[in-house]
């Protein structure tokens, strides 16, 4: 069985239906709640950019609250920040709900915070699949670790650009042990960087590494032609070398998926822990879905013509390179 046309259908199966072509650049979005008095409450709302692009999403407030300070709005290189002061009236917050019209049609998560006058604490996610979070009072640990770890799944699973690294790696790969290696060593870089950036030991800005995550992708291209065609290379007989260099790039992307602002230092350990474990079990999800394709194809005989071993790597290098083109461009004119 010619085991190309089995990560074909791995990529169509996991990535297309997450944002065709577009690699995942969004960055969350956070929602920030201060009570300032007894029913008066700072609203700061910062929507990234989106593709260049003002963000689409809008935040809707709860009707019974009403605006003492009319809202401004402020620009900046990856954001627009809206800040208003509003009274929410004799209910309270508790059991308001803050709507985001538009988020649905997004790839961007969103971080919500209250932060109470006793010091008490609120946080939430938001996600395109629930455009929409229910103020309470303070969570359990584990609801807040189910929320990460599914930020972390779905970051990773719309992430096009680092799946396509993976499958990559895949198609390189020769057998389970050196699969293992390369995984694994992928794995442990990713997790380095992405606990440095989001602790703040590091940081890279977002347009070079975009066009550096691209490149990595356009590597691999011309790598698994050489594999199809039977020659050796240092990535074909070390994948795994390969896998952890570029693994560290792309861990930084991986933090820019996990907003920290206004975040409680107790709450950091936790939220970085259960984002990575769920980054993983995305990761996972992938690499065991086609390795399972590629089983059942084997066991039903399929065949396949030759040309469709060959259109794996010849994806990969062009998705590649198009993205290469594309944020260097982004990159040399944000230069200007």
């Amino acid at each position: 069985m010619k085991r190309g046309m089995i990560f074909i259908l791995a990529l169509l199966l996991l990535i297309l239906p997450c944002s065709g072509i577009h690699a995942h650049e969004s960055q969350p979005g956070t929602v920030e709640l201060r009570q300032v008095d007894k029913d008066r409450y700072e609203v700061i709302w910062r929507a990234p950019i989106y593709f260049g692009q003002p963000h689409p999403a809008r935040l809707e407030l709860p009707d019974h609250w009403k605006t003492v300070v009319e809202p401004t709005v402020r620009g900046l290189a990856d954001s627009q920040v809206f800040r208003q002061v509003v009274t929410v009236g004799s209910q309270g917050v508790e059991g308001s709900i803050l709507r985001f019209p538009g988020l649905e049609n997004t790839v961007t998560d969103i971080f919500v915070r209250l932060n109470r006058l006793d010091g008490t604490v609120m946080t939430a996610v938001v996600s395109p699949a629930k455009p929409y979070a229910q103020l309470r009072g303070e969570r359990t640990w584990y609801s807040t670790a189910g929320e990460y770890i599914s930020l972390g799944f779905h970051h990773i699973l719309q992430g096009v650009d680092h799946l396509l690294f993976v499958l990559g790696l895949l198609l390189i790969v020769k057998s389970r042990m050196m699969l293992l290696k390369t995984v694994t060593a992928f794995t442990v870089a990713h997790s380095i960087t992405l606990a440095l950036a989001t602790l703040g030991y590091a940081s890279v800005p977002l347009p070079p590494l975009n066009a550096a995550i691209a490149l990595s992708i356009l590597f691999l291209g011309p790598e698994i032609v050489r594999s199809w065609r039977g020659e050796t290379s240092l990535t074909i007989n070390y994948p795994w070398v390969v896998a952890f260099l570029f693994g560290l790039l792309h861990g930084f992307g991986f933090a820019s998926g996990l907003s920290t602002t206004g975040m409680p230092k107790t709450e950091l350990p936790l939220a970085l822990l259960f984002f990575n474990v769920g980054v993983e079990l995305g990761q996972l999800v992938f690499v065991f879905t086609a390795l399972g394709l590629k089983k059942s194809f084997k066991v039903l005989e399929v065949q396949w013509p030759r040309w469709a071993e060959a259109l794996p790597g010849y994806i990969v290098g062009s998705l590649g390179a198009y993205w290469t083109i594309q944020r260097a461009v982004i990159l040399l004119g944000g230069l200007r």
